[in-house]
């Protein structure tokens, strides 16, 4: 059975600050799209998606957060990620996703390059 995801977020700036924890999957991906959905439309400059709570994320959760990003940029916002564990970094950079969803170590590092 798939872990109930949860998302928290905060406000940081000009933008928020997005922590995912649990599972993204088939049967979790709705869920956690639209708890994120309307956080990316009310941000003002930029949304940070924390994924270091995330325990694992297959074909589903990863279109999510593509799905993530074009809503982003259809709201003139800006999302990146941070705290992408390993293995869906991998994932990450084998499908080219890497290169439309930019990846930050750290919310810290995030912010700096983001001004927040």
């Amino acid at each position: 059975m798939a872990e109930v995801p949860s998302v928290e977020t905060a406000s940081i700036g000009h933008g928020l600050v997005a922590r995912v924890s649990g599972e993204m999957d088939y049967l979790t991906s709705p869920t956690v799209w639209e708890q994120l959905k309307g956080s990316i439309v009310g941000s003002d400059r930029f949304v940070v998606l924390d994924l270091s709570g995330v325990s694992f994320c297959d074909s589903a959760g990863l279109n999510m957060l593509l799905r993530a990003g074009q809503q982003a940029d259809r709201s003139e916002a800006e999302l990146v990620l941070t705290g992408v564990p390993p293995r869906l970094r991998r994932t990450l950079e084998m499908t080219g996703a890497d290169q439309v969803l930019h990846i930050y170590d750290t919310v810290a590092e995030a912010r700096t390059v983001l001004g927040g």
